[in-house]
């Protein structure tokens, strides 16, 4: 059965992705737009490469797409299967780039507020990036799944097939890493010194 496509914006990612595997195209596009822009931004999270990113998206979904009729309800949250493929599939690309030059990172194109705030914007993304990228590959997945993609601590042990203790773990080291990378820029980053 095909439903409207305007009324399957209430209806879960692992339905959604079952009435596919039926033959639901509606479903399929529906979930497309849902989920890909955050396969994309957590991509480019971990690639620092925007295109490289929408290459990874994209096969990530052709190969969600290939599961989906066997897909089996209950087992797995769509959106933990989906983002343990990207983690792999940036791992992956990110091994075969070691050697080579990394130093090209892909500055995110900004709105149109002001010029000062487009360049203070800027600078705080590319201080928190580079704290990122300093991190060890393992805690900056963690981080970057908790805090910047808002991922619970159980889906992230499933994406990265380890315990919840050691994703706590990874990530307040992470935490603390990237506090202690940026503590020496506040002032420069245009936060206000709080006095502690």
């Amino acid at each position: 059965m095909t439903m409207p496509f305007d009324a399957l914006n209430d209806v879960s990612d692992e339905a959604l992705l079952v009435a596919f595997g039926n033959g639901d195209r509606a479903a399929a596009r529906a979930l497309t737009l849902r989920l890909t822009p955050r396969v994309v931004g957590y991509a480019a999270r971990l690639l620092k490469d925007r295109e490289e990113a929408e290459d990874v998206a994209q096969d990530a979904m052709l190969r969600l797409w290939k599961i989906a009729p066997e897909w089996r309800q209950g087992e797995a949250q769509v959106t933990t299967w989906l983002y343990r493929v990207v983690t792999n599939l940036c791992t992956d690309r990110l091994r075969k780039r070691r050697g080579k030059g990394l130093d090209e990172i892909a500055e995110p194109e900004d709105g149109r507020p002001s010029q000062d705030a487009v360049l203070m914007q800027r600078q705080r993304v590319d201080a928190l990036q580079m704290a990122l990228d300093s991190l060890p590959e393992r805690q900056r997945e963690a981080v970057v799944l908790r805090h910047i993609e808002g991922l619970g601590n159980p889906e992230i042990a499933e994406v990265l097939e380890i315990s919840v203790e050691a994703v706590e773990s990874l990530t307040a080291r992470g935490k603390r890493a990237l506090a202690a990378a940026l503590a020496s820029q506040r002032e420069i980053l245009g936060f206000e010194n709080d006095g502690s």
